[in-house]
């Protein structure tokens, strides 16, 4: 993958930025947002130094897509760096009480101030993250109804929102924003395979052959058992995987030749949709 395909920074990107500035201070905490399965890959580095002393709490979202057990490593990773961070899945509502109990922890003493000043106030929170991490689809699971425009593609939420919620909360939505760039070609293969990337920006034949040996090193069992892979198909490398999985699926074009583009759709489609398994692409370092 050309290093000039993944260093994707749209013009709207430097706006959020601006937008985040212009309105923190009008917000108690901040809820970050990432990725699961790309825990580190899906965070942009610049939130911590746009959102100066406010509070964060970490959502790691899309967890049911994830490794479990990778869920429970990565969540002690960074309770133990002293980050707040909780497990959800925003379309199946798990992890969401277990959010809001952490809201109510991390505002403690703003809480305990109001109810002393007898003040009713909601504690306003600035949901961010970048795109295609669920950001939309969280504000609608903690509203209860579709305030916010979510879609599975990138890029759709481009204004500010501020939304109400029933678990005390006011939600100020955000547009998502992307690092300008990204610290090695490991994070675009991580952002473009979960669909952070517009497909229509990356090469998805690269993608998808990246992903290809990423699945060999870390679940050769799920990938062997999606795909009807020998152990002698592990063996091979990445291109040559990723040709036996569009013959054996039957991906193929006149002369016999495998079809790249439609191989390369199946295999992004079916790891983004869990048909694969649950699958964490990175783990915690030492």
């Amino acid at each position: 993958m050309p290093t000039d395909i993944i260093q994707w920074f749209p013009g709207h990107m430097a706006a959020t930025k601006r937008l985040i500035k212009e309105n923190l201070s009008s917000v108690d905490v901040i809820l970050e947002l990432a990725d699961a399965r790309i825990p580190l890959s899906s965070r942009n580095p610049q939130i911590k130094e746009l959102v100066s002393n406010k509070p964060v709490i970490l959502i790691l979202n899309k967890a049911s897509l994830a490794d479990p057990e990778q869920n429970r490593i990565w969540k002690e990773y960074y309770l133990k760096n002293t980050e707040s961070a909780v497990c959800v899945d925003c379309i199946d509502g798990k992890g969401i009480k277990e959010l809001e109990a952490e809201v109510k922890r991390v505002m403690a003493d703003k809480l305990a101030k109001n109810k002393e000043k007898n003040v009713n106030r909601a504690i306003k929170a600035m949901v961010l993250g970048i795109p295609n991490v669920g950001k939309s689809t969280l504000i609608n699971t903690l509203c209860g109804s579709k305030k916010a425009k979510a879609e599975n593609r990138p890029g759709v939420t481009l204004t500010k929102q501020w939304v109400k919620t029933s678990i005390g909360l006011e939600l100020l939505d955000m547009p998502g924003v992307l690092a300008p760039k990204f610290s090695d070609r490991t994070v675009g293969e991580n952002l473009s395979a979960t669909g952070a990337i517009k497909d229509t920006v990356v090469l998805t034949d690269e993608v998808a052959l990246a992903l290809c040996g990423r699945l060999r090193e870390l679940y050769p069992g799920l990938l062997a058992a999606r795909y009807k892979l020998t152990e002698e198909d592990l063996t091979l490398d990445a291109p040559e995987l990723f040709e036996t999985i569009g013959r054996k699926r039957g991906f193929l074009v006149s002369g016999g030749d495998v079809d790249f583009s439609r191989c390369a759709a199946v295999i992004l489609d079916e790891f983004r949709s869990g048909k694969i398994g649950r699958i964490t692409l990175e783990r915690v370092s030492g």
